[in-house]
């Protein structure tokens, strides 16, 4: 699995003109699952993106977590985020997860996120048009990959 982590003071997203999810202070999860991932890495990128420490202490230093500073979560599926562009100009998909894999391992992150969070996290709707709109606080821009472990 693949997130992209932007620390927010503010994010939503729309789906036909519709406000579907916002939030405040926070994080905008974008979520890629590669088809080759499993429970594993649900349980690992959760609990990585919860304790992921990007959010300022007293001092000013990236010392706190989401739950530390009361923020939110927003999770959007993304599967571009396993994009390959090693042949051409036109990317190829061929690692992202089918909807059939990709949209039951989101619905774990998330749940597993709210339950560490105590609260929901906000999301968008899996395989639809969304219109991301956010305010990146910083900027911060995190990237980890569940294959990887970093």
């Amino acid at each position: 699995m693949r997130a992209l982590i932007q620390r927010v003071i503010q994010a939503d997203v729309m789906v036909t003109g519709t406000r579907i999810a916002e939030i405040n202070h926070g994080m905008m999860v974008l979520l890629g699952v590669e088809a080759a991932d499993d429970p594993s890495d649900v349980e690992w990128l959760a609990d990585k993106i919860f304790r992921l420490r990007i959010f300022a202490d007293a001092d000013g230093k990236m010392n706190r977590s989401v739950s530390q500073v009361g923020g939110n979560i927003l999770v959007v599926s993304q599967f571009t985020l396993h994009a390959s562009t090693q042949r051409g100009n036109r990317p190829s998909f061929l690692k992202a997860a089918l909807p059939d894999h990709a949209e039951p391992m989101i619905a774990a992150v998330c749940e597993k996120l709210s339950r560490l969070l105590g609260k929901d996290v906000a999301q968008g709707i899996f395989g639809a048009d969304m219109k991301i709109g956010l305010i990146n606080d910083g900027p911060v821009t995190i990237f980890i990959d569940s294959r990887a472990r970093e």
